[in-house]
């Protein structure tokens, strides 16, 4: 564990070099204030093409991380601040430890590392995008594999047998599921259950688990401000689902989507527990029953839709009560908003896609090699950026 008190710190020319007593040495290149540059200005329709203008590796970003001006990478022990249109760097912060993840948490850069051992993610730390330089610094109990999921408020850092939820200034708010060293035993409603699947909206933590002696899913909800005590969780309801092997999908407000196979569907529950809708979907059952990377589906969003990929599929839900707009078969990833329009990644190129009613107006042509994985977008400006594994790929208008 990494001590707090700084035992050597060297500052010269926006390189910071400091030792602690726990943790080899950290190395930080900031860049000046007001000298990051801007992403390209947002289009207002999809162009004829794109060109891949630079890529890099990031395998510490499940997703493309931006954050302020800077599309963000990370790999090895290196999380890099750089230019969306040339992939220049203009700040790091590099430590001997390697990334756990990275994401974007209160309009921050959020950095999860390894601890000196390897076997667990205790070392994070909050990076402002436009320059790099470190705001704060906390050492959460995390296992590799975990996910930050960002309310706007408040991040979640999930974990298959404990999660925990902070604030910005990244003190711990509320705790749920096994602690393996409680200070006050028995303050968890549910212990010994598998945290399989998650979703946040702002003052909602869903959680899909699975507890001894029950045979199906039981769908939790917490608040994750956490009330007066953290280590109690305020559970807003938690009830048995039909069935198993569900997946958590999406919050807003006070509803939770869930998919449940078997048949294929969407279900609907409301703030107290309630199922208020079903919806059919057409996508295969293994679809639903495969457990999500981190226990986090593949999302995107906009102003009035959740694109959601179910491993075959993208299904646009309303943002206002998560029901099932239209679904596009054979893609592969969620779609991203780019102008008028909705583009989702497919073989060969970006499906563009009518936000409205789905229909797809063209195909535009996208050269990815050999990658024919999942393909998770994301746009700064003009640029339009896909996660394709453990690197970023940028494409500009051509």
């Amino acid at each position: 564990m990494v001590a707090a008190v700084l035992a050597v710190a060297l500052v010269a020319g926006g390189v910071l070099f400091w030792r602690t007593s726990a943790a080899a040495t950290t190395r930080s290149v900031t860049a000046p204030t007001g000298s990051f540059p801007p992403p390209p200005l947002s289009l207002t329709s999809p162009p004829a093409g794109f060109t891949e203008v630079w890529r890099a590796a990031s395998q510490g970003t499940p997703v493309p991380l931006v954050a302020g001006p800077a599309v963000v990478t990370a790999a090895g022990g290196e999380v890099a601040g750089r230019d969306a249109a040339t992939g220049e760097t203009h700040w790091s912060y590099t430590r001997d430890d390697t990334i756990c993840t990275a994401a974007n948490g209160f309009g921050q850069v959020m950095a999860l590392y390894r601890n000196e051992s390897g076997d667990a993610c205790s070392e994070l730390t909050v990076l402002v995008p436009s320059t790099g330089a470190r705001r704060v610094y906390s050492n959460p109990n995390a296992l590799p594999g975990t996910r930050l999921l960002d309310s706007g408020t408040l991040v979640a850092l999930t974990g298959s047998r404990y999660l925990q939820v902070v604030r910005s200034d990244l003190v711990k708010t509320t705790e749920f599921g096994t602690v393996d060293t409680p200070d006050q035993p028995g303050r968890q409603p549910y212990p010994d259950c598998s945290l399989d699947s998650f979703a946040i909206t702002q003052g909602r933590l869903a959680v899909l688990e699975r507890c001894p002696g029950e045979d199906q899913d039981r769908l939790t909800v917490i608040a994750p401000d956490g009330g007066s005590d953290a280590t109690s969780p305020e559970v807003v309801f938690s009830t048995l689902q039909p069935g198993a092997h569900s997946q958590v999908v999406a919050a807003a407000g006070d509803r939770v989507a869930v998919a449940r196979p078997d048949p294929a569907r969407l279900e609907v529950v409301d703030g107290q527990g309630g199922i208020v809708s079903t919806t059919p979907l057409a996508v295969p059952d293994a679809d639903l029953t495969a457990q999500p990377p981190g226990g986090v589906v593949a999302t995107t969003s906009d102003d009035r839709r959740i694109y959601w990929w179910t491993g075959s599929a993208t299904v646009a839900l309303d943002r206002a009560d998560l029901r099932p707009v239209w679904t596009l078969p054979g893609t592969q990833g969620p779609g991203v908003r780019y102008g008028d329009a909705v583009l989702v990644p497919v073989q060969g190129g970006l499906a563009v896609v009518d936000p409205v009613t789905g229909a797809v107006t063209r195909t535009i042509a996208v050269d990815r090699g050999g990658w024919t994985g999942a393909v998770q977008p994301a746009v700064a400006g003009a640029v339009l950026l896909e996660q394709r594994g453990p690197d970023l790929v940028a494409l500009r208008p051509s």
